[in-house]
């Protein structure tokens, strides 16, 4: 009697290692999926990744200035002029 409640408990216990691992295989594959794709993207690009760092420098120079400045920035005319 006392063995048969060990192999249930036992049994309790593995299921859901068990499922767990089965999971694990099934995200491990679509990762690798995923980063195939990544690569695939067109922002993996020399191009689009330089005209993005512009972008990004043009913007935080922006920040910058507002935040250097006391005058309301949002109310300037559209090409900011220093």
């Amino acid at each position: 009697m006392a063995a048969a409640r060990w192999a249930l408990a036992l049994a309790r216990g593995a299921a859901p290692v068990a499922l767990g691992l089965l999971l694990w295989a099934a995200v491990a594959g679509g990762e690798r999926d995923r980063l195939e794709t990544l690569k695939a993207l067109p922002e993996a690009n020399r191009e689009v990744l330089a005209q993005r760092r512009r972008h990004n420098e043009l913007i935080l120079a922006a920040l910058r200035e507002a935040a250097e400045t006391d005058d309301n920035v949002a109310l300037r005319r559209v090409p900011w002029r220093k």
